[in-house]
């Protein structure tokens, strides 16, 4: 094994993640270049149709890039995109020697990258830090493998799993930490989802607030299977961001016809008298909308655990006890019958924040 590979994969998976949140349906690349031991050249992907992170470090190194290695989080593009394939620029600017953290499962790249690169003679080590790529582009290998979103489930609850009180006060279970941590997932996401239930509860604006005003606002989707959205609701009127409205296709006419004159883009998901989850997430990944972030309340919650759409938990924990049989909870519903039914979460991490704590994992496929 040779360590010095390691070491410059992760500076450059290190730059790749200067873009979170900012490449979508694209995925975040760094990519640096290394000549006697020394980094001459360095780039990460910035934007969808901006140069890639193989021409940045490139432009940076230039004469110097001959002979010289490059290692790359993600194997070059080979095809003409919204840019030019990386491949041939690798293989113009003489590089010798090229290490990539994992292949593209893109269909328009998928091997095809590294063959340029060796058919002119260059010499490819792939699968440096592979585990680390893969983990930093889980968003992007959802979208491109199945055309669907990568999907985040975030709650907040007390310590006896409630996320309201028994009169139904919400604010604040979290503290101030926790609730900033929240909208810096808000700033990563494309996408954030909440039912009409929420809506109608909260009126919530779903915007990024971070300091200094950071962070961009994601796209709004309310599952609103009837068009009960009220038209002066903050997602319709505060002018802040996008907002998709999916109702059913049993929603009434005059309802969908007032939700689109306000502004909304509505989808028709579902032949009945409810929203078809999976179908709605099937349109979206057509929209290029790679990430859904899910701020909905117990039902809603369910409905997609219950789909298996769900593929990340955030779930924040308050030290504290508020009880209450009416108390709502993450997830309601009608719920699971069979324990062995239960939705098992793996790869699990906690985390302090301020004075909660989050605890995040990953949904285990069966």
């Amino acid at each position: 094994m040779n360590l010095q590979d390691e070491d410059f994969m992760q500076v450059a998976l290190n730059l790749a993640r200067n873009a979170t949140g900012r490449t979508s349906p694209n995925p975040l690349v760094g990519a640096v270049i290394v000549r006697e031991g020394r980094i001459v050249g360095a780039g990460w992907h910035r934007k969808a149709g901006t140069p890639h992170a193989e021409i940045h470090a490139l432009n940076m190194a230039g004469d110097l890039a001959q002979g010289a290695t490059l290692y790359v989080t993600l194997e070059p593009c080979s095809h003409h995109g919204r840019t030019g394939p990386c491949a041939e620029a690798v293989v113009k600017a003489g590089i010798k020697r090229c290490v990539i953290a994992m292949g593209d499962p893109n269909p328009k790249v998928a091997g095809k990258g590294i063959a340029i690169l060796e058919q002119a003679g260059i010499a490819v080590r792939c699968g440096v830090l592979e585990a680390e790529a893969r983990q930093l582009n889980e968003v992007f290998l959802k979208w491109i493998c199945t055309q669907k979103p990568f999907v985040v489930l975030k709650t907040a609850m007390s310590l006896d799993g409630k996320i309201a009180t028994a009169t139904g006060k919400s604010q604040w279970i979290t503290g101030e930490a926790a609730r900033q941590k929240g909208h810096e997932f808000r700033d990563i996401y494309d996408s954030i989802l909440v039912g009409i239930g929420t809506v109608l509860a909260d009126d919530p604006s779903l915007t990024t607030r971070l300091p200094q005003g950071r962070g961009k606002n994601p796209l709004r989707i309310v599952v609103d299977s009837q068009g009960r959205t009220p038209l002066t609701a903050k997602v319709l009127t505060d002018g802040q961001a996008k907002t998709i409205i999916a109702v059913a296709a049993a929603a009434p006419a005059q309802r969908v016809k007032a939700l689109q004159e306000a502004g909304a883009e509505v989808l028709v998901a579902g032949k009945g008298d409810k929203v078809d989850l999976t179908l709605l997430m099937e349109m979206l990944g057509e929209r290029e909308i790679s990430s859904v972030y899910v701020e909905g309340g117990g039902t809603v919650n369910f409905s997609l655990l219950q789909a298996g759409l769900v593929d990340k938990v955030h779930a924040f924990i308050a030290p504290k006890l508020l009880g209450g049989r009416q108390a709502l909870t993450p997830v309601e519903g009608e719920g699971f019958a069979e324990l062995q039914d239960a939705v098992p979460l793996e790869r699990l991490t906690t985390e302090p924040i301020g004075e909660d704590i989050l605890l995040t994992g990953y949904v285990k496929r069966r």
